[in-house]
């Protein structure tokens, strides 16, 4: 019978029963005609044991009002911490953190970030099974779907990798880096693959002195002669870390070169791994500035700082070729970038040729679960027409991937077919 919208039992005597001490629910009717009433009497020993699942996740029986809403409130927090970090390590130009630790060292890693968000994804969306999660889990898993595709997005963009060069022209230059891990790599090694890749430029971050002119020997005997030029930190001391010295070989095809003073000296330079800024002795030629910069360590981040902004200043001129381990991504360098270029006025030949999420260290993981952080970069004289990261010289002794493009001058006529920008 319903009276005022409230339903009321009939009239009838119901036999009780004693509570048990053990009994969990029990339900009682009123006889004096007032709205039924459920109270759940719960035993104390089962309370304590079902505390911590009740309060674990909302909606569960037992929960309070308060207490859900508490989890509300935490759960909402949990997915907007979550949402900005995603932000963060998917684009931290945005925030100005890509030269801050440990932003700096995870978005070099595309590939795993990328990686990570979609596993993530699949598994809140299994959470989201359990109807208590539903809503929290869906949001995080949305949250991870969005920052996977947005960062496999940026990589798709740069490029997956293509495995082949063009054919060369009478204009063509092909530009190759490789950092040798010093005499980890032997000289045989390092002068088969730039033969055969047709170098013409080949920087060689890591290789000394004498390491270069074996070379330099090995690719003359091959048919290939280059010059070769270097730079040392520390001449004076004797078997010095080959982190210590940087390798330019040059083809005698494009003139005489000779390293700048203030890069041999070091007053101009890199801050704790030399580079070296190789000048056409008769002024006709490009620029060339094999690249080594330090790495992103946690104690030399500032330095690492100081040597992307040198970089980018080597960057001035219309016909400057940079190539070399800049221990950096595109991500950090877009900060130092002018007229449209990534580094001062040079664009990364690899992103505008197919090629810039391919991972060129470390060898040991698969080369899009690498960070590409070795580059050549070309000023607004060049474009390029193709690129390739080898990855068939993974298990000769360096951990980086050599890294080869090929260039065409911005007024040859085969430069309007380019890949690139």
């Amino acid at each position: 019978m319903q009276v005022g919208g409230a339903e009321f039992l009939p009239l009838r005597r119901v036999r009780t029963r004693a509570l048990r001490p053990n009994a969990r629910s029990l339900r009682i009717h009123c006889f004096d005609c007032i709205p039924l009433l459920c109270y759940r009497i719960t035993h104390a020993q089962t309370a304590s044991a079902n505390a911590a699942p009740h309060a674990a996740f909302e909606g569960f029986p037992g929960c309070s009002p308060n207490v859900q809403r508490v989890f509300r409130l935490l759960g909402a927090l949990i997915t907007v911490l979550f949402a900005i970090a995603v932000a963060v390590a998917t684009w931290p130009q945005f925030f100005r953190l890509e030269h801050t630790f440990p932003f700096a060292q995870i978005v070099a890693l595309r590939g795993p970030l990328t990686a990570l968000l979609l596993v993530t994804a699949l598994v809140f969306l299994v959470f989201s099974l359990a109807r208590p999660l539903r809503a929290f889990a869906l949001s995080m898993a949305a949250i991870a779907v969005i920052g996977g595709a947005a960062s496999g997005g940026i990589m798709f963009a740069r490029g997956l990798g293509a495995d082949t060069l063009p054919a060369q022209t009478e204009t063509s230059l092909r530009v190759m880096t490789w950092n040798t891990a010093g005499e980890a790599t032997s000289a045989g090694t390092i002068a088969s693959a730039a033969v055969a890749m047709d170098a013409d430029i080949l920087s060689l971050p890591e290789t000394n002195q004498y390491s270069g002119e074996a070379v330099a020997v090995a690719m003359r005997d091959m048919g290939r002669p280059m010059w070769v030029l270097h730079v040392n930190l520390a001449p004076e001391v004797k078997q010095g870390p080959d982190a210590w010295t940087t390798t330019i070989l040059i083809s005698p095809e494009l003139g005489d070169y000779s390293v700048i003073q203030s890069s041999v000296d070091g007053s101009s330079n890199t801050s704790i791994v030399p580079s070296a800024v190789a000048m056409p002795v008769d002024g006709d030629g490009p620029i060339i500035v094999a690249v080594h910069a330090v790495s992103p360590r946690e104690g030399y981040m500032q330095k690492w700082r100081d040597d992307l902004l040198w970089l980018s200043d080597q960057c001035a001129a219309s016909n400057v070729i940079m190539a070399g381990d800049f221990n950096a991504t595109v991500d950090h360098m877009s900060a130092f970038g002018i007229n449209g270029g990534v580094l001062g006025n040079c664009r990364d030949a690899a992103s505008d040729s197919g090629n810039g999420a391919v991972g060129t260290w470390s060898t040991d993981v698969p080369a899009l679960m690498g960070a590409p952080i070795d580059h050549v970069l070309y000023s607004t004289h060049w474009v390029p027409t193709g690129s390739v990261v080898l990855r068939s010289f993974d298990q000769t002794g360096s951990d980086h991937r050599p890294l080869v493009v090929q260039l065409e001058p911005v007024d040859a006529p085969t430069a309007g077919a380019s890949v690139g920008g």
